[in-house]
């Protein structure tokens, strides 16, 4: 099975983690294509494929003769996608970009004043959605690359390689992908997450992060007498977002620049909930950054009375360069492999985070490499074919001992 054929197979599961489950994975369905990865690696004759309690799925691929002392290799990508937009009956669909607007559906499009990257796309074969759910790119195209590159290696053996390994997490968009992850199970000595954008990206930089839930406790009394008693926990939730850097936003920020970005809020008068998540490079201003976020939350319940809000704040991740600087030939090592695959390297910080971030500082140094996606978790997101074809050969060039 080719790489095309492979990741339209697997955007047919529905694999929505859910940030509140308490479940582990989050949603029972990732299974279903856990099991399904597992399934297709034993039949491509990995050893011990298999998919563990957790919805972890392993295989390994042996050296090939002569290269058994060689250091051991890893590839990781995650089978959940966003819950941002919905990703139940995903109809993907195959189109050439011609340039200028290509309609998704009726109302939605990709239009190249909004994305004027598409450009670089004229004339490539692209994979869309209908313009009602996200693709799944992100990261199922980096599973199809990884299971191809395997099944490339297995069917050239003339190829040299060293021990590989395989692993597909769950729940990696709701952060928790490196919760249950073995490391000592998949026994190598660097691994790359494939969980990039687009084709050359080459990143070993990403954001230190944390998450916030605050809740506002409010006190409603009927609107008609409601003078100098209500306490309307809306508004309060209202002035602490209006406290915020207005300049430190996603919408305002790019490279290297951190922001604060309030993502949900619900309630009424009487409890409303804040959910915010908190990203920049640098370790010190991050710290700043929650320091600024405590500030805030104690100045307002000096104003409101003791216990108005409550902050509940807890970091995610880190910047896995520090982990990464002391191993940089695992950098020059995929630089290499793209290179030989006429691909230009295009090093740059994540603006985000990957399950290789939390890896890393578990004793498992993980860059991450491109997929060939863009505009990941909405319904403008989408896929190069002809990338996805060049990540096969990246990756086995990178397995290549």
């Amino acid at each position: 099975m080719n790489v095309i054929d492979r990741f339209l197979k697997y955007v047919s599961f529905d694999t929505t983690s859910d940030e509140d489950s308490p479940n582990i994975p989050s949603t029972e369905k990732q299974k279903l294509l856990g099991a399904y990865l597992a399934e297709e690696l034993q039949k491509l004759c990995l050893q011990n494929a298999h998919m563990d309690e957790f919805g972890y799925v392993y295989g390994f691929l042996p050296a090939t003769p002569g290269h058994e002392q060689d250091p051991a290799v890893g590839f990781i990508a995650h089978m959940d996608v966003s819950p941002a937009v919905s990703g139940t009956g995903i109809k993907p669909r195959r189109v050439v970009y011609e340039g200028g607007e290509l309609p998704l559906n009726e109302t939605v499009s990709l239009r190249p004043e909004v994305f004027p990257f598409l450009e670089k796309y004229i004339g490539q074969e692209l994979i869309v959605t209908d313009g009602t759910t996200l693709l799944g790119a992100d990261d199922k195209a980096g599973i199809a690359e990884i299971v191809t590159a395997m099944e490339y290696l297995l069917a050239h053996p003339e190829i040299p390689h060293g021990p590989l390994a395989v692993g597909f997490t769950p729940d990696e968009e709701v952060g928790r992908g490196a919760n249950h992850f073995d490391v000592e199970k998949f026994g190598c000595a660097f691994a790359y997450t494939v969980d990039g954008g687009c084709l050359g990206e080459l990143e070993y930089e990403n954001f230190n992060a944390a998450g916030a839930r605050i809740t506002v406790h409010g006190v409603n009394i009927h609107p008609g007498s409601a003078k100098n008693k209500m306490k309307n926990a809306v508004l309060i939730a209202a002035e602490l977002i209006g406290m915020l850097p207005p300049a430190e936003t996603p919408a305002h920020t790019e490279g290297y620049e951190g922001f604060y970005h309030v993502g949900e809020i619900g309630g009424n008068e009487t409890e409303t909930v804040l959910k915010l998540i908190i990203r920049d490079h640098d370790r010190e201003t991050f710290e700043k950054r929650k320091a600024t976020l405590t500030r805030l939350t104690e100045y307002l319940n000096e104003k409101y009375g003791a216990g108005t809000l409550e902050l509940e704040m807890r970091d995610s991740y880190y910047n896995m360069k520090e982990k990464i600087l002391p191993v940089m030939h695992v950098i020059e090592r995929a630089e290499k492999a793209m290179k030989a695959a006429g691909v230009a390297p295009i090093t740059v910080p994540i603006r985000g985070g990957t399950d290789g971030a939390r890896l890393s500082y578990m004793g498992l140094p993980c860059p991450n490499l491109s997929t060939g996606g863009e505009n990941f978790h909405g319904v403008h997101e989408f896929v190069s074919v002809p990338a996805m074809e060049k990540m096969v050969e990246v990756i086995a060039g990178i397995a290549r001992a």
